[in-house]
C-alpha cells in the first residue's frame, strides 16, 4: 500500500504543476517547467557542485559519524544501490519540478522571492521526514537553498535537477542513510 501511496503522491507532484498552468491558462515558461540549460547554467551547476560536493566528500570519509552514515557503516550492496540511485534521480525530477517549479514560483509571487524561496525550500527539507526522520533530513534545507538560486538563475528548473540528481547519486555512494 506504501507502494501506491508514494506513486500517487509522486505522480501529483510531477504532473500537477503542469496541469495547473494548463487550467489558468499561464506559459510553463514562467514557473521553469520547460527544461533547458544554458551555458551559464552549465557552469553554475559545476560550480556549485564543485563547492558543496569536494568538501563534503572529505567530511564524509574523514569525519562523519558512522551513526549518520560515516565510516564503519556498510555501503550499499549493488541492487541496492541500483535501487537508490534510480530513485535519486527520480526524486530529483519529482521533486525540483513540484518545489522549485512550482512551489516556489508561488510563493514568490504572492511574498517576494527570498519569502518564496526559503518557504518551498523549508518545506521540501520537512518533506523529507516523511519516509525516514532524523535531524540530518532536513539539512537538506542548505542544497534547497543552493537548488533554488539555480532555478532562479538557470529560468528552468532543469539546473536545479542536474545539481540533485548528482547530490543523490553522491549520497548514495559516500554518505549512506544508516
Amino acid at each position: 500500500m506504501g507502494i501506491i501511496i508514494g506513486l500517487i503522491v509522486a505522480s501529483f507532484m510531477l504532473y500537477f504543476p503542469y496541469e495547473w498552468c494548463r487550467r489558468r491558462g499561464e506559459d510553463e515558461r514562467d514557473y521553469g517547467l520547460k527544461w533547458y540549460m544554458t551555458r551559464e547554467s552549465w557552469r553554475d551547476v559545476a560550480i556549485a557542485l564543485a563547492v558543496t560536493l569536494i568538501p563534503l566528500t572529505f567530511i564524509s570519509l574523514y569525519l562523519w559519524p558512522a551513526e549518520w552514515g560515516g565510516r564503519g557503516l556498510k555501503h550499499p550492496t549493488f541492487w541496492t544501490a541500483i535501487d537508490q540511485l534510480g530513485g535519486g534521480v527520480a526524486a530529483a525530477f519529482i521533486e525540483e519540478t513540484f518545489y522549485r517549479g512550482w512551489m516556489q514560483t508561488i510563493l514568490a509571487r504572492k511574498l517576494g522571492v527570498i519569502m518564496g524561496v526559503l518557504i518551498a525550500t523549508g518545506v521540501f527539507a520537512l518533506s523529507h521526514l516523511v519516509v525516514l526522520t532524523g535531524w540530518l533530513r532536513v539539512a537538506t534545507f542548505f542544497p534547497g537553498l543552493i537548488m533554488a538560486v539555480l532555478r532562479l538563475r538557470g529560468g528552468s528548473v532543469m539546473p536545479s535537477i542536474i545539481y540533485h540528481a548528482v547530490c543523490n547519486v553522491w549520497a548514495v555512494w559516500l554518505a549512506p542513510v544508516p
